[in-house]
């Protein structure tokens, strides 16, 4: 396993609509390793394969919402290999999305609190399940990575210039200190 490095916006590569799996093999797993590893490094709770500069239709999730006894939150890999999302529900819930690749920036958005997902997981298995709540948000957030969208897409044009504005000025003084 090892720890990727996550590409940010605004490379042209986080735009790059990714392509279907051929089937579940060791090499799609060790990357599903790897994609844990920076997602739990980072810290962050989805990650998907063009995040890493993979452009294949793979995403890993962990809400990591319980905690255990030790106060440490408990673990609830996810993973979704060729995943396809339907039904959306006319009910919406608005989150306070952030990401990887645009770190440290956060917005509202609007998504379905609920969708039918179809999706491979890391040992091949097909599952089909209505998904709700904060997972469905996850999920539809991730989703969109692999269609070459990002969280500030979904925002107006002048809060997604000012996310990036903010993005750039901060990568500005990490450089200068």
């Amino acid at each position: 396993m090892a720890i990727r490095p996550i590409i940010e916006a605004p490379d042209p590569r986080l735009r790059v609509k990714s392509t279907p799996v051929d089937g579940v093999d060791d090499d799609l797993r060790v990357l599903i390793a790897d994609m844990f590893e920076t997602m739990y490094d980072a810290p962050g709770i989805g990650l998907a394969a063009i995040q890493i500069g993979v452009p294949k239709r793979v995403l890993v999730i962990d809400l990591q919402e319980e905690e255990g006894p030790d106060g440490q939150a408990i673990r609830k890999p996810l993973v979704f290999v060729n995943p396809e999302l339907s039904d959306p529900s006319a009910d919406q819930n608005v989150y306070n999305e952030g990401c990887l690749s645009v770190p440290d920036q956060f917005a509202e958005v609007e998504r379905p609190s609920a969708i039918r997902a179809k999706w491979l997981d890391e040992n091949g298995v097909q599952h089909d399940e209505l998904i709700e709540g904060m997972l469905a948000t996850c999920l539809q957030h991730e989703m969109d990575h692999l269609e070459g969208i990002l969280f500030i897409d979904h925002l107006s044009r002048l809060k997604r210039e000012m996310v990036l504005k903010k993005l750039e000025k901060a990568r500005r003084q990490s450089k200068a200190a």
